[in-house]
């Protein structure tokens, strides 16, 4: 029977994934983040399939959840590809820059996140422009997914913030989470649970809100570019807060906390 690890073994299995992820050569960080970024347009795809399935049979809000169900999967190939996502790579580089002693390591973090950023929405507007071409999805599928983009672009600010806040809490938490279990089974378990959260009360994860919207462009939505852009500033703007604010900071201080515990 394994032993949950304290927070000082958490934090130091953050260093040490951290250090990976902020070592990786450029042509590695191009590879896994473009890998990243078609690998959550499965999900979307899978997403928009469910719920023209089952809308028209069971209603709304049976489609919702099964539509939340079927795109948590993506979030286990993310995982278990140990491919780079971002904001899902806030919480171990982050640990390791409060790790070093001589620098911030400022220059690789920008480097991991903007890399990452980029090459996440090349990798998915590249699938996307791929499964747009007309009988490449099943019927239904198309007026879904364009629902979705209408829905990301037509918030309130104000909410589209929050629902960026809690989903870049929820993501970079589940960073947080892989280090705290010990098995491929539970990591599993861990990425699916946030997975289905994070569809579930249609939470923002600027990498896959981006993706939403320009496969509804793709498919006819009548949106501009100055849409997409506001909805990209303010998302982005709550994930930082979420998952740099409230998650990884946080944790943190618990580690420092339990250091001067046991010290």
């Amino acid at each position: 029977m394994s032993v949950a690890p304290d927070p000082i073994e958490i934090f130091d299995r953050a260093v040490e994934e951290g250090e990976r992820r902020l070592d990786q050569s450029m042509l590695e960080l191009v590879a896994t983040s473009f890998i990243a970024g078609f690998t959550v347009v499965f999900g979307i795809v899978a997403l928009g399939i469910a719920e023209a399935f089952v809308e028209p049979r069971f209603g709304h809000g049976v489609a919702k959840l099964v539509g939340a169900l079927a795109f948590a999967p993506a979030l286990v190939f993310l995982v278990v590809g140990r491919t780079e996502l971002f904001n899902e790579n806030f919480f171990d580089p982050v640990a390791k820059a409060v790790d070093a002693d001589d620098s911030w390591l400022v220059g690789p973090l920008v480097r991991l996140w903007t890399v990452t950023f980029a090459l996440n929405l090349v990798g998915g507007t590249l699938f996307v422009a791929v499964l747009s071409v007309k009988g490449a999805l099943p019927n239904g599928t198309a007026d879904a997914l364009v629902g979705y983009a209408n829905d990301f672009v037509h918030r309130r600010p104000a909410a589209e913030f929050a629902k960026g806040i809690v989903g870049g809490t929820l993501v970079t938490l589940l960073s947080f989470l892989l280090e705290a279990v010990n098995s491929v089974g539970s990591r599993i378990a861990v990425s699916y649970i946030v997975g289905v959260l994070l569809t579930l009360g249609v939470f923002d994860h600027v990498i896959v809100t981006i993706l939403h919207v320009v496969f509804g462009m793709f498919l006819g939505a009548n949106i501009g570019l100055g849409e997409l852009a506001v909805t990209t500033a303010v998302v982005t703007a709550g994930n930082l807060v979420g998952g740099l604010g409230l998650v990884t900071l946080t944790h943190v201080a618990q580690w420092k906390g339990a250091r001067e515990s046991s010290g």
